[in-house]
């Protein structure tokens, strides 16, 4: 039988997602355990969760020692591994996509992270990744940094399915819907399926409590310290309230795009699992329950869901909390915490570690090529 909790979860319209992928997990039948038994309906991955995939176990060596053969470099041997897990989880996925109309059923792959700040790779090689996927039930991941905001644009006009990640502000997740609304105005004008267009934002949760919590600690007092632990799910309940404002009939160009079979892009709330141990483990999956979103958890966040002892009710995120949303931060700011400072810092920060993390990847799997070779 299917998790309660998390059945309760989707019945206030959030996606459950995992957020890891392995060879191992899909061969040995996990993957389809979670989707039986805890509702899983999509996976995300990014750069450190297939380094820790690709240097523990034996599952890729028999890869590895054919692509070794055939001459290939690091970075293409990793690429040919994870496009081929991806493809295999698509295709575990398949049955939760077609029953959902692609809105569920869906993986993820991301772009390189060292193309972060150049348009041209980007594109390129989203472009690339879904031919090479080669199943509709892929995502492309590309991050929201000022430089990629045009691919993600160009990808959406083009057809291509896009997570768009690393979003940590309301000012920057703006400018994500503006590219997803202007994408699908260009593909609607080139005459494609505005309905098979599907597209998340990845909203970054947890590292904000962790780097205002820092600076609220630096400030000291007891004002700062009753702030601990609020300013992220603050920042996403208002990044919730731009959703709802953008993806509204209000709003014209959004309705007639939607008039034409497009769909919302949903918020997706990463980086979900808590940072600060004295926090509840499900803290930022409670607090973020609302209709039309996806929460991306790590296996631990997942099982802590599933074994809470209370079920989430229904909608946490209502118009009230967004307007606590707006007290929080303005409590902030009176404070001297400058929040445009703490999303400069993470978004440098998070492009960074996938960076980080990929080249730890690529020096390992090129150790382990010139051995076989």
């Amino acid at each position: 039988m299917t998790n309660a909790n998390v059945t309760a979860l989707s019945a206030a319209g959030t996606s459950t997602w995992l957020d890891d992928l392995s060879r191992q997990r899909i061969q040995s039948g996990n993957l389809q355990q979670l989707i039986d038994e805890l509702a899983v309906v999509g996976v995300t991955t990014n750069p450190a969760i297939f380094a820790t995939a690709m240097t523990k176990g034996s599952e890729y060596e028999e890869q590895l020692a054919e692509l070794a053969a055939t001459g290939a470099d690091a970075a293409e041997a990793v690429f040919t591994m994870a496009i081929d897990d991806v493809r295999d989880a698509c295709d575990v996925f398949a049955p939760v996509a077609t029953a959902t109309d692609g809105v569920d059923g869906r993986v993820s792959i991301e772009v390189d992270p060292r193309y972060a700040a150049d348009y041209d790779k980007t594109i390129s090689q989203a472009r690339d990744l879904v031919a090479r996927v080669g199943r509709e039930n892929v995502l492309i991941k590309i991050p929201a940094t000022p430089e990629s905001i045009p691919a993600i644009e160009t990808a959406i006009s083009e057809g291509i399915n896009v997570n768009v990640t690393l979003i940590f502000s309301v000012e920057r997740y703006r400018e994500v819907i503006e590219a997803y609304i202007s994408g699908l105005e260009k593909a609607k004008a080139a005459d494609l399926n505005l309905s098979a267009i599907h597209s998340v934002a990845s909203f970054f949760v947890s590292r904000v409590d962790s780097e205002v919590d820092k600076r609220l600690a630096a400030i000291g007092t007891e004002e700062a310290k009753a702030l601990e632990g609020k300013a992220a799910l603050a920042n996403a309940w208002l990044a919730y309230a731009l959703y709802r404002e953008q993806f509204s009939a209000q709003n014209p160009r959004w309705a007639a795009l939607a008039e034409a079979g497009a769909k919302v892009q949903r918020p997706l709330w990463a980086s979900t699992s808590v940072k600060n141990p004295a926090y509840p483990a499900t803290l930022y999956v409670e607090e973020l329950a609302a209709a039309n979103t996806v929460n991306t958890m790590p296996e631990s966040t997942l099982m802590a869901v599933a074994d809470a002892e209370q079920a989430v009710s229904g909608a946490a995120i209502t118009p009230e909390r967004e307007a606590e949303g707006e007290r929080i931060f303005e409590q902030l700011t009176a404070l001297g915490v400058d929040m445009a400072d703490v999303f400069r810092v993470l978004e440098t920060e998070g492009v960074e570690k996938f960076v980080a993390s990929w080249d730890e990847l690529l020096t390992a799997i090129d150790g382990k090529l010139a051995a076989m070779r």
